[in-house]
């Protein structure tokens, strides 16, 4: 469904400058096939790669972030005692070892999964195929099966429609610019695990102020451990941060001004209600389902309204 949004505007677009419907949709599902399998050719391996990598650093990366840890102490006797550094610091190792082996367990655990994953890379596509061709006929299906008096959920149907298509394509132009200017700036500063990091840094804004917090820690982590306090670490803290900046403030206004309008609290909670229920698609869908929570608030009849 994600692809098939983000498609039917290409469709729509091939359209209007005088395509009929399926040489429309065939054009649009070659490139869409094109992008795809380009995507597992070049993208998943190197990504695949630095993944590995990554873990089997990170036993070491332990080791000198324990080294690191070891030297609080004497920098911070005049405020905290050396007992209460110690404790802090085991604790860290320890939670450091115990996600080191979470990452290697699953890493080993995903390994029978692969065969799933080889029927859905061929049963995506062609679903993506059938829902851009006959998309007017299941949407018939679909509203043969509702009540004829729907009123409320015309209403609601035709704010979501256009919401959930403007959103999800925002969002994947917004992955797009934020990943490779992200790889751009980590490539020029020769970053170690350019590609998983960037990858990281563009799937981050799905979350809404918690993505980019968490996807911070990695990136200056991994910045800091290969750098230490240098000039090329304080590059990455300001590329990084400018990122972010011209992300938040440039790129979001721009392309959801019109798709989002909701406080910033309203987002926070839904990503948690939403994320806390269905995992990853519930934070993914978060601010869509917020905004179908509020048009069905605005569509619903009021009781004063009936009364007339």
């Amino acid at each position: 469904m994600i692809f098939t949004f983000l498609l039917q505007g290409v469709v729509n677009t091939l359209q209007k400058n005088g395509l009929s419907k399926i040489p429309a949709v065939l054009t649009t599902y070659v490139l869409f096939l094109v992008a795809f399998i380009s995507a597992l050719i070049v993208l998943v391996p190197i990504v695949g790669r630095q993944t590995t990598l990554l873990l089997k650093e990170l036993p070491n990366m332990v080791y000198q972030l324990k080294e690191l840890f070891s030297s609080f102490p004497e920098k911070t006797a005049a405020y905290i005692s050396p007992e209460q550094v110690q404790i802090l610091i085991t604790r860290m190792s320890e939670e450091l070892a115990n996600l080191a082996e979470q990452l290697l367990s699953l890493s080993i655990s995903s390994f029978p999964s692969i065969l799933i994953i080889l029927i859905y890379l061929f049963l995506v596509p062609l679903l993506v195929f059938f829902m851009l061709k006959d998309k007017d006929v299941l949407l018939g299906y679909i509203s043969k099966m509702l009540p004829k008096e729907r009123q409320v959920m015309t209403t609601i149907w035709d704010e979501m429609d256009i919401q959930f298509a403007n959103y999800i394509r925002g969002k994947a132009i917004e992955i797009l610019i934020v990943g490779s200017v992200s790889f751009l700036a980590f490539i020029c500063l020769d970053l170690k695990y350019a590609t998983l990091l960037a990858l990281l840094v563009g799937l981050s804004v799905l979350i809404p102020y918690i993505g980019a917090t968490l996807v911070t820690i990695p990136v200056l982590l991994v910045g800091y451990l290969q750098w230490g306090i240098s000039n090329d670490f304080a590059w990455l803290i300001g590329l990084y941060a400018v990122i972010q900046i011209v992300d938040g403030n440039i790129l979001v206004p721009l392309l959801f001004s019109e798709v989002v309008n909701l406080h910033p609290v309203a987002i926070v909670v839904a990503v948690l209600i939403f994320g806390g229920i269905w995992g990853f698609w519930g934070l993914f869908f978060a601010i869509p389902l917020a905004t179908l929570v509020k048009a069905i608030y605005n569509a619903w009849p009021r009781a004063e309204l009936a009364a007339e």
